[in-house]
């Protein structure tokens, strides 16, 4: 850290302390500036005085007031300012006492508004020049006189500067700051977003392969002595399924590679277009699903074509796990107008507990998937039993800032 950094932070520490060295310093000028008397006669000369002891006195006042300028910086203004008019009358010849004042005028004009400044500073330049040259010793026109107009609006203008500058730099800082914040929010959102879509996936993947292996391993255990030909087979079942799972998992699994990782699974996104093995894998598992399709011709966005796989593959999974044995299905996919809308119906008897009731995050992903495409997803119970899953997305994937046409 430089020395005029180490100054600045201590000064910022101690103000009371800087400002009593200041006044310290302006008195030894006022003091040293009193000893010298100007004349102006046919050349510019100068001469050693005595003060006056109430010059003396007026200096000291005008100096002691600075050490709280900080505190009170209007009341230390009119206490400099009464000791300079008092001076500016009686002195002969005039001691600097005003250079106090100056000082006083320039701190409130660095701690107070630009209203404020012009109306101090021109009481002050009014009050303190117009008593010089009224009631003073000096002619109106001389050059003290004039000094103490300057001085004072140098003063008034400095502290303007000075407040100016920091207001400035202030809202530089700000800014700075709120930009920080706002990437931080942007990083910490963007973050959360992906770990929920990751979840959806991981639960879609999961969710669905298990609840196969369970039902298939549940088939092959009932009729491994009495029939071990289909017990082999459900046991097929059970891996290719698992396999399924293992791939999709890896598949989602290398989206949080690095760049310099092993390269990830080139494997496309599930789609529509691989809605029969679906439905295929669920009717190896005893299920009975009725596939009904008037969408030929449309082509998805990648996002909207995988949503609607992963809604068709939860509403299954949740029939399978929830509708009881003996439930059919139905799922269809049909294009209306600019949305194409999937649905899922089953005619389960409610054996077991119903989708959702069970702490699951099945119906939650389903809605936040058709949310983040701008659709809509509607699920309940059916009149007469079973369970009701429609979804209606657009087939022009929208972004979240993007009104529909």
């Amino acid at each position: 850290m430089s020395t005029l950094a180490r100054a600045k932070c201590q000064a910022k520490a101690h103000p009371l302390a800087m400002d009593a060295a200041l006044a310290a310093a302006v008195l030894v000028c006022m003091v040293a500036g009193s000893f010298v008397e100007p004349r102006h006669r046919d050349s510019v000369s100068w001469a050693l005085r005595t003060p006056d002891p109430l010059s003396l006195v007026l200096m000291a006042l005008g100096a002691a007031a600075l050490v709280f300028r900080r505190r009170s910086p209007m009341t230390v203004l009119a206490l400099t300012g009464a000791v300079s008019v008092i001076e500016s009358v009686t002195g002969d010849p005039r001691a600097p006492v005003a250079m106090s004042a100056v000082i006083a005028l320039y701190t409130v004009a660095s701690t107070t508004d630009r209203p404020t400044t012009w109306r101090v500073g021109l009481l002050t330049m009014t009050v303190l020049t117009g008593s010089a040259m009224a009631a003073g010793s000096l002619p109106w026109y001389a050059q003290e006189n004039l000094a103490i107009f300057a001085w004072t609006g140098i003063g008034a203008t400095a502290g303007d500067a000075v407040r100016s500058r920091r207001a400035f730099v202030q809202a530089i800082r700000e800014r700075a700051e709120r930009a920080e914040r706002t990437r931080e929010e942007e990083a910490r959102r963007r973050v959360a977003e992906e770990r929920l879509r990751i979840a959806r996936d991981l639960h879609d993947v999961v969710a669905h392969h298990i609840a196969l292996v369970n039902v298939q391993a549940g088939v092959a255990a009932h009729v491994m002595d009495k029939r071990p030909d289909q017990a082999k087979e459900a046991l097929a079942h059970v891996r290719e399924a698992s396999r399924s799972a293992l791939n999709e998992l890896r598949a989602t699994v290398g989206l949080l590679r690095q760049s310099g990782d092993p390269e990830a699974p080139t494997e496309p996104a599930p789609g529509l277009d691989r809605l029969d093995e679906l439905t295929g894998t669920f009717r190896n598992a005893g299920l009975h699903i009725e596939v009904a399709r008037a969408d030929q011709g449309t082509t998805l966005p990648a996002a909207v074509d995988l949503a609607a796989y992963r809604i068709i593959q939860e509403a299954l999974t949740n029939v399978q796990k929830h509708a009881g044995t003996q439930a059919k299905a139905e799922v269809s996919v049909v294009r209306v107008g600019p949305n194409i809308e999937i649905t899922v119906l089953d005619d389960g008897s409610g054996e077991d507990e119903a989708p959702g009731s069970g702490g699951g995050h099945g119906l939650l992903g389903m809605r936040e998937r058709v949310t983040a495409l701008r659709g809509t997803l509607t699920t309940g119970p059916r009149y007469g039993g079973g369970f009701r899953v429609h979804a209606i997305l657009p087939v022009k994937n929208r972004t979240p800032g993007e009104d529909p046409v």
